[in-house]
């Protein structure tokens, strides 16, 4: 077990013990994944933001529920992933009367390039590819998160990579 790998263990234990602080501490750990994340499905800030606090909530409540401290971030993926297809769910049933504009892109070239070779792809590849690539979950893990089975998982890497290497043909 590494460094942080018992570092995140004890901030569990003392946040299931109601400590705030180490609540506050563990989930500053995992901003960056989960912002990753929920970006990959939903590509917009505001629903990203509003995913990421509601997966905060619910973590913070249901943290005794958590059997093994060592899944606590496939359990929290798999949360926010949750809260990220009921946004896109409830966002289906608004009907909107004028256009939205389009989001500004603050990241630099590469980050531009890598999220627009995303944005062509199937959401389904999109979301297997982010969490294997980005976040290093096994395939395994990624079934457990998406609630599939792991050999849907690699079909959903290998048709993502796929759609990459179209997109790349073409550009």
């Amino acid at each position: 077990m590494t460094g942080n790998e018992m570092n995140t263990e004890i901030l569990i234990q003392k946040a299931k013990m109601g400590n705030t602080d180490a609540f506050t501490e563990l989930m500053k750990l995992q901003m960056q994944t989960m912002y990753r994340t929920a970006k990959a499905i939903l590509m917009n800030d505001e629903d990203v933001s509003d995913a990421i606090q509601e997966t905060l909530l619910t973590c913070w409540e249901k943290l005794n529920e958590l059997k093994t401290d060592r899944y606590f971030k496939a359990w929290m993926t798999k949360i926010l992933v949750n809260n990220c297809y009921g946004i896109i769910r409830s966002n289906r049933r608004i009907t909107y009367t004028d256009e939205l504009p389009e989001s500004v892109i603050e990241d630099n070239a590469c980050n531009l390039e890598w999220r627009e070779a995303l944005s062509a792809i199937d959401e389904k590849y999109r979301i297997a590819l982010i969490l294997f690539y980005s976040e290093g979950f096994r395939t395994k893990e990624i079934a457990k998160i998406l609630g599939i089975t792991d050999s849907a998982v690699r079909t959903r890497l290998s048709r993502g990579r796929e759609q990459l290497r179209e997109y790349y043909d073409t550009q």
